[in-house]
């Protein structure tokens, strides 16, 4: 499994955990085709089993501890 912060996958908040709902923080891309999302709770719940069938991962778990930037005055 590789892990990848490609500029041209980033994640937005419309991006959903595909078990809870919740925002998603880490996008899966499976062998077989497909992708996963998952918010960090659940990436990290189901991390092994993911290690096993991932292609590649773009984690952006990182993003939880930012702070969140002010819109300009205008």
């Amino acid at each position: 499994m590789t892990t990848a912060t490609a500029p041209s996958t980033t994640m937005t908040a419309e991006d959903r955990c595909d078990r809870c709902g919740a925002q998603a923080y880490l996008r899966v891309e499976l062998q077989s085709g497909g992708e996963l999302l998952f918010c960090a709770h659940h990436a990290r719940e189901h991390g092994d089993k993911l290690k096993q069938i991932a292609a590649s991962v773009v984690d952006e778990t990182h993003k939880l501890g930012a702070t969140p930037s002010k819109p300009a005055d205008d």
